[in-house]
């Protein structure tokens, strides 16, 4: 009991929901903390994305109107993850 007590102080509590649309993030204690758009921008170099260049709102920007170099994809299609190496990406920038 008090090992749970003195655990929990020390831990942040996150709830993420990867939606086809949207992401959110939810912390305990403090609710909805982040609401963003689930699309990524990338440079494309060798034959994939291999660097992002924006994420959330801002890629959400360049959907149709992106370079040739750069696309801007939404990593997840019809409820399921479809691009994981973008999905990994847009993770670590929403934490």
């Amino acid at each position: 009991m008090l090992f749970e007590w003195l655990f929990g102080m020390f831990s942040n509590d996150l709830a993420i929901d990867l939606g086809t649309a949207n992401t959110l993030v939810y912390a305990r204690d403090k609710g909805i903390v982040l609401s963003e758009p689930a699309v990524v921008a990338g440079k494309l170099e060798h034959g994939g994305v291999n660097r992002v260049v924006a994420v959330g709102s801002e890629a959400k920007k360049m959907l149709g109107r992106t370079p040739e170099h750069i696309v801007a994809i939404r990593p997840l299609k019809d409820g399921v993850i479809a691009d994981f190496e973008a999905t990994e990406a847009m993770l670590k920038y929403f934490i």
